[in-house]
């Protein structure tokens, strides 16, 4: 599992590098050139967006107590390409209004506090998205920890009724073993009280007959 992670990994360092490479290109590039690295750098994005999705299932498939480390790696991972997001979106805003300036002129060029305005404004959408990612995770992260409580509830039920299974099968044969024992105590009794009979009777006869033998003579 933790192998997939590592794999994945790979993969985001070798495309966040060439994003960051690409994004430094763009405001030196014009025209068509500029245009095609703009769209491939969102290409790009989207891909990376979609391997921090595949790592983030794989870590929740890791066991909770492996789970720290990687959720910290992830968490570093998702900022790196939030600042590369940034950066992109600088960069566009920017060849955006060169494009604007070349087509319409003075009368279309945006000022610097329009441009620190719309920066703040995506900035302030940026944190909300992260605040509502951030809770989804907690959520997510609470339900597994639960789906495990409860799973280790039932694995503990399930033993406290196979034992009191056991208990009940141990009281019922000691009870069986119990009639047993009193059966054998019993015929114990009765056979030593043959054998007293037995030898008294026996004791009886022979006095009887050394009686009768010196009454003979």
């Amino acid at each position: 599992m933790s192998s997939d992670f590592e794999a994945y990994e790979l993969d985001f360092s070798t495309l966040t590098a060439e994003i960051t490479n690409k994004i430094g290109r763009i405001p030196k590039l014009a025209g068509e050139e500029k245009t095609q690295l703009v769209l491939n750098v969102d290409k790009q994005l989207e891909e990376v967006r979609e391997l921090l999705e595949q790592m983030d299932l794989e870590v929740r498939e890791i066991p909770i107590q492996s789970r720290g480390m990687y959720n910290s790696r992830l968490k570093s991972y998702k900022q790196e390409i939030e600042k590369l997001e940034k950066d992109f979106k600088r960069s566009r805003i920017a060849y955006s209004d060169e494009v604007r300036n070349e087509l319409l002129g003075d009368d279309a060029s945006s000022s610097e506090s329009q441009r620190a305005h719309l920066l703040d404004n995506t900035e302030r959408l940026e944190r909300s998205s992260r605040r509502l990612e951030a809770g989804y995770q907690i959520a997510v992260e609470t339900e597994q920890v639960g789906q495990e409580i409860l799973s280790n509830l039932n694995s503990d039920r399930e033993k406290i009724q196979r034992s009191r299974d056991r208990l009940r099968e141990t009281d019922a044969n000691l009870g069986k073993s119990s009639r047993i024992l009193t059966g054998m105590l019993r015929r114990i009794i009765q056979n030593r009280v043959l054998v007293f009979i037995l030898g008294a009777i026996i004791l009886l006869t022979i006095v009887l007959a050394i009686y009768f033998n010196f009454r003979g003579h």
